[in-house]
């Protein structure tokens, strides 16, 4: 249900981390591992499964809204999660460019 915005003490605003500020150049990281860095936490820290599944539900947007600044990999086996990492200029293939950001919308 709605509530005033009177009836809370404080409000905050509503800033996510830009990728230069969330990821290390040089990383890559699964969305796992983005979802805890987006709160804040260490992309190994231990969290249950139920707030794992709510952190996912904030990276997966994150990852798409900022997927121009992106790069992805493929999973290093089948059934694990593929890698993102920032994008820089050498990292894609200028022939390659298109269809990276095909398939990193795409994953």
């Amino acid at each position: 249900m709605p509530q005033r915005k009177e009836t809370f003490e404080r409000l905050h605003p509503c800033d996510f981390y830009t990728p230069e500020e969330l990821l290390a150049e040089d990383q890559m990281y699964t969305i796992y591992e983005v979802a805890r860095l987006l709160q804040g936490l260490e992309p190994d820290a231990d969290i249950d499964e139920e707030t794992e599944s709510v952190l996912l539900d904030w990276a997966v947007p994150w990852v798409m809204n900022n997927a121009n600044e992106l790069v992805v990999a493929d999973p290093p086996e089948e059934g694990a999660p593929g890698y993102y990492g920032l994008r820089r200029g050498t990292d894609v293939a200028a022939g390659n460019a298109e269809s990276a950001s095909t398939d990193g919308d795409a994953q």
